[in-house]
């Protein structure tokens, strides 16, 4: 009887262990980022949903110099895509944002600590590699995000080309599909020559190099743009996914996968750790393949750039915020169990973090005053006086209106209020004369309206019930971050109603690798 308990307990204490150093082991593997380099004027945590954005890297630094990718040690990001995970944790979607994006890159830290100017009208891709280094610049990417969308990125995840081959390697490989026959000179139109073949035309299982080269590939298929090559990768990913699945949540499977991606990642503080990374994996595991979804951001040509369109990106961002699917159905889960905000990484120490409200905020039944509140107004749409009934009202309710005239861009579905900091209680009553608006703290002072076409076929209206919904918590700073929620008003569309064309377009999971693969 003694034999067998201390046999046991060496047993034990062998397994323990033996669990203890493959936990150090993975901690080990694990990068993080410098979260000093955060903006300080970000959107507000929520809590509905998270949000993690995932960068593809292609820097040849270290392992990856023998794999492809950018010439030099500089970091470079070919792909992102912009991770909602709703409260439900029963939907998910994923939201590629093309590299040649033209967008607003903020102020970002540099590796000896001083800060840049912001840019207008950049390419999306080089805020990854503002400072040049060869890890990138994450949190630059991670700012211009939240600049882009008004969302609070919880966490961001950088992979790099050695660990993205390691990882497909680790699953034994993914189903893949390919529309055409695809050569080495599609891979790299440089080489002069077609080559040997890469990849036959149909379904196929590939990893390692070859899984890399498949998300890579980018000429030679439909018009050669990074539209269609977004179109496989998000295909690619499906696969990823539907094959983990596929082999079941098991040490045997999931080791050499963590092993693999824990060395291949770079993440935020506050994915820092394995435990932490696992608790997130296993917060997906109850997610059906049906209802994880990819889409790319709304978009046209720009020239040989690619523009955002805004009406329908603009909603497609409040649907999120909304917690909406993209078939306009609440994804909020039991909104009264509703998590206790975290302290966020890069935030300043003490501040209180902002929170969301789940929903349509009680419409207050006083009579609206903006005696004190200065107001400018643009006109986003291409309907005349359009800004000038909006100040009127807004004038009519004893408000000072500034600046009015013609948006930039004046092709806007919605309309959009922002405000600076310190004045979120005053954006709160403009609000309620814009049912429906689109709600965003910004660096910039003042608050503006920038009326879109729900409002020209509406009207304002001081008690209007179901004005834009709205929680908000001031930070250390004085900034804070306001989120719409869906409209009660009968004369405008609920944030987060998105064009049918979207939902169309979306992959699932599920779907068949060799669907909608190419773009042109």
């Amino acid at each position: 009887m003694r034999t067998a308990t201390l046999v046991v307990m060496a047993f034990v204490v062998l397994l323990a262990a033996g669990a203890g150093w493959l936990w150090l082991r993975l901690n080990g593997n694990i990068s993080t980022f410098d979260a000093d380099g955060l903006s300080k004027n970000r959107p507000g945590a929520g809590v509905a949903g998270q949000n993690v954005l995932v960068i593809g890297s292609d820097s040849r630094a270290g392992g990856n110099s023998g794999l492809g990718g950018g010439e030099g040690d500089v970091g470079r990001s070919d792909t992102a895509f912009l991770l909602h995970v709703y409260r439900d944790r029963e939907h998910a979607i994923a939201v590629s944002i093309p590299r040649d994006t033209l967008v607003d890159i903020p102020p970002c830290k540099l590796p000896d600590g001083s800060w840049t100017s912001g840019r207008t009208r950049a390419m999306f891709n080089s805020a990854f590699s503002v400072g040049e280094s060869a890890k990138g610049n994450p949190a630059c990417t991670q700012n211009t995000v939240e600049k882009l969308t008004g969302l609070r990125v919880d966490h961001t995840v950088v992979v790099d080309f050695e660990g993205f081959s390691s990882m497909t390697s680790a699953v034994g490989g993914v189903q893949v599909c390919l529309p055409k026959d695809v050569y080495q000179g599609d891979l790299n139109p440089h080489r002069g020559s077609r080559g040997d073949l890469l990849f036959a035309k149909g379904q196929q299982t590939v990893s390692g190099r070859k899984a890399l080269d498949y998300v890579r590939v980018r000429h030679g298929i439909g018009d050669g743009s990074d539209i269609g090559r977004i179109q496989r990768q998000q295909a690619f990913v499906a696969g990823l996914i539907k094959k983990v699945r596929a082999q079941g949540f098991n040490p045997t499977t999931l080791l050499p996968l963590a092993d693999a991606a824990t060395r291949s990642m770079t993440v935020d503080p506050g994915l820092g750790s394995a435990d932490k990374l696992l608790s997130f994996a296993m917060s997906l595991k109850d997610i059906g393949l049906h209802d994880i979804k990819f889409i790319t951001v709304p978009w046209r040509y720009e020239g040989d750039r690619v523009d955002i369109v805004r009406p329908e990106a603009d909603a497609l961002w409040a649907s999120l915020k909304a917690d909406r699917t993209l078939d306009g159905k609440d994804a909020g889960g039991d909104r009264s169990k509703a998590r206790q905000t975290e302290p966020v990484p890069g935030n300043e120490a003490g501040a209180p973090q902002a929170s969301r409200s789940p929903g349509p905020a009680p419409a207050s039944q006083a009579p609206v005053s903006g005696e004190g509140v200065s107001v400018s107004v643009a006109n986003g749409t291409r309907v005349r006086g359009l800004a000038a009934r909006a100040a009127a009202a807004l004038a009519q309710h004893g408000f000072t209106v500034g600046d009015t005239g013609n948006a930039e861009v004046r092709n806007a579905g919605t309309t959009v209020i922002e405000f600076g900091p310190g004045k979120a209680a005053d954006a709160r009553t403009v609000a309620r004369l814009f049912p429906g608006a689109y709600i965003r703290g910004v660096a910039a002072d003042g608050i503006t309206v920038t009326v879109g076409r729900d409002y020209a076929s509406g009207s304002a209206s001081g008690d209007t019930p179901g004005g834009a919904s709205v929680g908000a918590s001031a930070g250390a700073s004085g900034n804070v971050a306001m989120d719409a929620g869906p409209s009660e008003a009968p004369s405008t569309a609920p944030p987060g109603t998105l064009s049918t064309d979207i939902a169309a377009k979306a992959r699932s999971a599920d779907d068949d690798p060799c669907a909608n693969l190419s773009y042109g």
